[in-house]
């Protein structure tokens, strides 16, 4: 029953719009006004906003400056109300204010009169936008593209609109919202700076509230024990009751400092690694997750503050909610979807956990605010398709009672299509039960004129083609991830077919070019990356021929072509971690030279005979002598093997003379990845018998952290025609790495290359 009330109540909204008739009112007649904006003698400063915002919006429309008065002039038939006045009484609305809430608004004609009220926070300004938006026509799509149509007449009918928001906090974590107060006031999100005076403290606090630098060396107990060991860079011990009491000191502290903040955040650190001690432990299988634990100790300190809401995470090893307790009312538990597929809505994906995550978690409390997340944070600049799930997400949201909502994108970074998604986002937010298409469609024909329609095309094959694949759509994936769903070679093809149409249809209009151009970037780099996997006979970087190889000259011509248009809109990061449009020049400059490897077992067969993981199997066994490098991540050209070591043979067709033997492993002990710890070779002519030729240990600390590869080179002196390489290799984490789990975590091996000279 819950659900379906709520569907009803996704936006609490009245509209009615009568046929025209006599009573319409005639703001504007021939460039002039009878009317007047009439604001409380003593204004709030929302009104203030409010009654300037219109008087400057209808201004530039019409050329013509209608004046703001105070409520204690004389009343005439013909004004604009705006917020609460004296006028209201006489009118019967004066205790329509309390029904709006903080952010609602209901605006209206009554008689000659035009009444724009809100609720006590912002809800009056909301009003003014929502009527120069709605019914006068304007449009801010992004903080710097503007549409205000110009008449000479203003003529309003009889009409009344009342809408009160389900979600009562929306925040949105892209560029045309984090760089504008005056697009989040437009389109109703709640700005950054807004967030900053609300909260003392944002999120993963607790390595702040207990600095390890200040305390890890005179009281390890207070940090995480993982496998025995006490370890400062992960979380706090829960359950150490001087761990409670310098949390709730360092809270006071904060709240003496910043008393007007409202929410102190008390939450996990942006890691794993909970502490496994005895006692917390025990807490954990008591609650049935470690979230139990957290709830508890956040519950104590919620106690002390009462009149404040304390947030904490529901998040990774958090995430599922926990049994046998329940937040106090005013924890506000912090909702996270990092994990989930967006190929599919969430509450499509069956074998999602989040669908029941969120059903317990409501079941707990209504004090539930979402993270969720919108963009792929490993390459900003790839094409990410997934508007088709931003609605019924949002919808699932609101189903179980959610009322602040955080979308986070890319921040300050521009991103693929990130003024579309800000538009959309802010519109669903604020009504989750909005015409999609037709907001969509709105956005592309205001922003890019005659190209619309081909942007259009472009939009709905690649949204068809994610949709259409079961490959999925992951926020830290990369454009060879949509090699075989809604990246191949032909959609590319297609797609850029598509933008060229789009550009000749602008090409004499240099705004909307402009702003063509810059869709498609997200285009020309997913090409790029594409075709360093030499993915077709057009789309490639190297051409080889017999022991020379030369780089695609179209794909040093795509790379100017990104590289400066991106620069030239400002495009500072292509991923969350950075790498700038130049950084990327340079290193692409650096591939052509380097990333093709030419040597005695290119292409030749290759017998794996370890078991490959599916997840990071690229073409197989032939990913080891394509010649192709893989680079510093382990998307890209890299197989995976997850507990077990690496062993496989290759056939060079020939006894041949071998001088010199490679292979290239990859680290990054936060992925739980590592070096093997020896590499061996061997040799044979038979394929079954092989000799032993050497072996090459590891030199590199296990502990040292970051993303980087290391040749394993063994220089010899063999003559044969199979070669066999075999690792010994950390099966399981380290005991003093997180992921040991008492023996029984799985660590991982990459390989991108067996190299013969």
């Amino acid at each position: 029953m819950i659900s379906k009330f709520l569907k009803t109540i996704l936006l609490i909204i009245i509209v009615f719009f009568f046929s025209a008739c006599n009573s319409d009112i005639k703001l504007v007649e021939n460039n002039s006004s009878r009317y007047k904006i009439v604001i409380s003698s003593e204004p709030t400063e929302v009104e203030k906003q409010s009654a300037q915002e219109l008087q400057k919006y209808i201004n530039e429309i019409s050329n013509t400056k209608i004046n703001i008065v105070h409520d204690t002039e004389t009343e005439s038939p013909f004004e604009i109300l705006i917020g609460n006045n004296n006028r209201l009484e006489k009118l019967g609305l004066k205790n329509k204010i309390d029904s709006l809430a903080l952010d609602g608004y209901s605006i209206r004609t009554i008689d000659s009169k035009l009444v724009i009220l809100g609720g006590n926070k912002k809800g009056t300004l909301y009003g003014v936008y929502t009527f120069l938006d709605e019914i006068l026509g304007c449009k801010m799509f992004t903080p710097e593209v503007f549409e205000i149509p110009k008449k000479a007449e203003i003529i309003l009918p009889e009409f009344t609109i009342t809408e009160v928001p389900f979600i009562e906090y929306r925040e949105l974590h892209i560029p045309s919202a984090r760089s504008s107060q005056e697009f989040c006031d437009w389109h109703k999100l709640h700005h950054v700076s807004e967030r900053d005076k609300y909260y003392g403290s944002f999120v993963h606090t607790l390595q702040h509230l207990v600095p390890p630098e200040k305390y890890f060396k005179k009281n390890p107990e207070y940090f995480s024990e993982i496998n025995g060991i006490r370890i400062d860079n992960q979380q706090v011990c829960l359950t150490n009751p001087d761990v409670l009491k310098i949390v709730v000191n360092e809270i006071r502290k904060g709240i003496e400092e910043k008393p007007e903040a409202i929410v102190w955040d008390v939450s996990q650190n942006d890691n794993f690694g909970s502490c496994t001690c005895e006692t917390c432990s025990m807490s954990d299988e008591k609650y049935g997750s470690p979230s139990g634990t957290m709830i508890e100790f956040v519950n104590k300190i919620a106690r002390e503050f009462p009149e404040k809401t304390i947030s904490t995470l529901a998040y990774q090893y958090t995430r599922k909610a926990p049994v046998g307790i329940k937040p106090e009312p005013n924890v506000m538990v912090v909702l996270c979807t990092i994990e989930c597929d967006r190929s599919r809505p969430i509450s499509e994906n069956k074998d999602d956990l989040f669908n029941r995550d969120i059903k317990e978690w409501s079941s707990l409390t209504t004090n539930i605010k979402i993270w969720d997340y919108v963009v792929q944070f490993s390459s900003y600049m790839d094409p990410f398709p997934n508007f088709h799930v931003l609605q019924p997400n949002i919808k699932m949201f609101v189903d179980h009672r959610v009322k602040s909502l955080f979308e986070q994108g890319s921040g300050d970074s521009k991103s693929d299509l990130h003024e579309l998604k800000a538009y959309v986002l802010a519109k669903l937010m604020w009504n989750p039960n909005a015409d999609l298409s037709k907001i969509i469609n709105e956005f592309l024909t205001g922003y890019y004129g005659n190209a619309a329609s081909d942007l259009r095309k472009y939009f709905d094959k690649i949204e068809k083609a994610v949709i259409d694949s079961d490959k999925g759509l992951i926020i830290y994936g990369y454009p060879t991830s949509g090699m075989e769903s809604y990246l191949t070679p032909e959609l590319l093809k297609e797609y850029s077919r598509i933008f060229d149409a789009a550009e000749k249809s602008v090409e004499n209009q240099p705004e909307y070019l402009e702003r063509v151009k810059i869709a498609r970037l997200p285009l020309e780099y997913a090409i790029l990356e594409i075709a360093k996997r030499n993915a077709s006979d057009d789309l490639y970087i190297f051409k080889i021929e017999d022991t020379t190889f030369t780089v695609n000259p179209k794909m040093k011509e795509r790379l100017n072509n990104f590289v400066t248009p991106a620069n030239k809109a400002g495009i500072k990061n292509l991923h969350e971690r950075g790498t700038s449009p130049d950084e990327y020049f340079a290193e692409m400059n650096k591939y052509f030279k380097e990333g093709i490897i030419l040597h005695k077992a290119y292409k030749k067969d290759v017998k794996i005979l370890s078991e490959l993981n599916p997840k990071y199997a690229v073409d197989g066994s032939k990913t080891l002598t394509d010649g192709i490098k893989g680079e510093a991540n382990y998307f890209f050209n890299w197989l995976g093997f997850e507990a077990t070591e690496f062993e496989a043979i290759v056939d060079l067709n020939n006894e041949t003379n071998i001088k010199q033997i490679r292979t290239d492993f990859l680290q990054e002990i936060k992925s739980w990845i590592w070096l093997p710890i020896k590499v061996e070779y061997f040799v044979s002519n038979s394929g079954i018998d092989f000799k032993k030729v050497g072996e090459v240990k590891n030199k590199v600390d296990e502990k040292k952290e970051g993303i980087f590869m290391e040749s394993f080179v063994l220089n010899t002196s063999a003559k044969a025609r199979y070669v066999k390489v075999k690792t010994k290799s950390l099966i399981h984490p380290p005991k003093w790495h997180l992921g040991y789990s008492n023996g029984e975590g799985k660590s991982w091996i990459f390989i991108d290359e067996i190299v013969v000279n």
